[in-house]
């Protein structure tokens, strides 16, 4: 090797290292981006707790104040409003049962595990789920190990618990409420990208009949049930959230395109997922495929793209309706240029899940298979199978019922 190409090598080397130390740098300051409104959320909550609770109210030492402030705070991101009110009395009961253990019989090992098996009965006993539970027995936990028995009346940290996580609720819903609509698109957009590029991928890889680039396909959109577990979360959140936050209530228009479309987003992965399976068998057995179903394919993820775009600028999804219902059409072609058995299934699944996507869109339950059989101009095709029916043949275009 030259001293040139040493040289190239190196200053490649160097390159590439750089463009990875830009990159992490930009996810590193996309990441603070995205956390600074919860630290901002979580400082005032703090501050005002122990204000309120230290200055107003009177306490020494009110250090469970803003302790509970900031977990109410920081749980209740992505969470629905039954569970934040949970995390609250979890704590305040944790604290309560605490102070009282060590205030009548001290500390020692056996008082810590008699004030968790109190925690957590009393929390089960209010009915509470997880996170009450676990808070309770946390904040027990906290109280019998690190600090000692409250001076003056019993249960002062109770209260302050109380004043903590009333607080936080305020801020959240009240003071500094999140923008719902920032919270649902970041959970929203890798959803979404992730169904698209698979359906682009699965299109690619049924053009090419690489029957390993569907699996990995296939196995990507797997791994996305989570992202999509994410939307359908973060979607019901952020309707509990506009509706407390009357700051927030001017994003209540856009914000319904993803609440009301997020289960039907959910569908259309589960269908795709069912079409790269159906995919798989057809090119396993060797069935040919016609070139408009791998471009119906990709049309599909066309419109969920678009579908993101119009979602994120807070525009009538039209251009996602066309685009879903030029690829069933496209579909519909496969009938005439001939298709096997697993083709036909395939079809069925671009039709099933472009109903998905007009339905996401905003178009009524019935009205969506309606568009979707106008577009593939099955009603002719209905009425030509039943006369070749009645003529004891099947009719001259092949074609099934979907």
């Amino acid at each position: 090797m030259t001293d040139l190409d040493s040289q190239r090598g190196l200053t490649a080397v160097l390159a590439e290292l750089r463009g990875r130390s830009r990159s992490g740098v930009g996810a590193g300051w996309s990441r603070v981006r995205a956390g600074f409104p919860l630290a901002l959320q979580a400082g005032l909550g703090a501050g005002i707790a122990w204000f309120i609770a230290h200055d107003v109210i009177g306490r020494p030492s009110p250090f469970f104040a803003p302790i509970a402030a900031v977990i109410t705070l920081a749980s209740s991101v992505g969470q629905r409003a039954r569970r934040t009110v949970e995390l609250v009395v979890g704590v305040a009961i944790g604290i309560g049962i605490g102070d009282g253990i060590i205030l009548l019989i001290g500390t020692g090992p056996w008082q810590v595990g008699l004030v968790v098996v109190l925690a957590i009965g009393t929390a089960a006993a209010v009915g509470g789920g997880t996170p009450l539970v676990v808070q309770s027995a946390s904040s027990a936990v906290l109280v019998a190990t690190l600090t000692t028995p409250s001076t003056g009346l019993p249960y002062t940290r109770f209260f302050d618990a109380l004043v903590g996580g009333a607080v936080g609720l305020t801020v959240m819903t009240l003071l500094l409420p999140l923008n719902p609509l920032t919270v649902i698109r970041r959970a929203a957009d890798p959803a979404l990208q992730a169904l698209a590029d698979g359906l682009h991928a699965i299109a690619e890889a049924l053009r090419a009949g690489d029957a390993g680039a569907v699996g990995g396909a296939l196995d990507q959109l797997r791994s996305a049930e989570a992202t999509f577990t994410g939307f359908d979360q973060a979607a019901a959140a952020a309707s509990e959230n506009v509706a407390f936050a009357p700051a927030r209530w001017r994003t209540r228009g856009a914000l319904s395109q993803y609440v009301e479309g997020a289960d039907h987003v959910t569908y259309a992965l589960r269908n795709v997922r069912v079409l790269a399976r159906r995919v798989l068998t057809a090119l396993g057995d060797g069935e040919a495929i016609p070139q408009c179903l791998p471009s119906s394919v990709e049309l599909l993820g066309d419109a969920v793209n678009l579908l993101r775009q119009e979602w994120a600028r807070g525009a009538e999804p039209v251009a996602t309706r066309e685009r879903a219902l030029r690829a069933a059409a496209e579909s519909g072609r496969a009938y005439d240029e001939g298709v096997g058995f697993s083709g036909g299934v395939v079809v069925a699944q671009v039709r099933t899940t472009v109903s998905d996507l007009l339905r996401a869109t905003g178009i009524e339950y019935a009205e969506a298979p309606r568009l979707v059989r106008r577009a593939v101009g099955w009603p002719g095709r209905g009425r030509t199978a039943r006369k070749g029916a009645g003529r004891a043949r099947p009719s001259s275009s092949g074609r099934g019922p979907s």
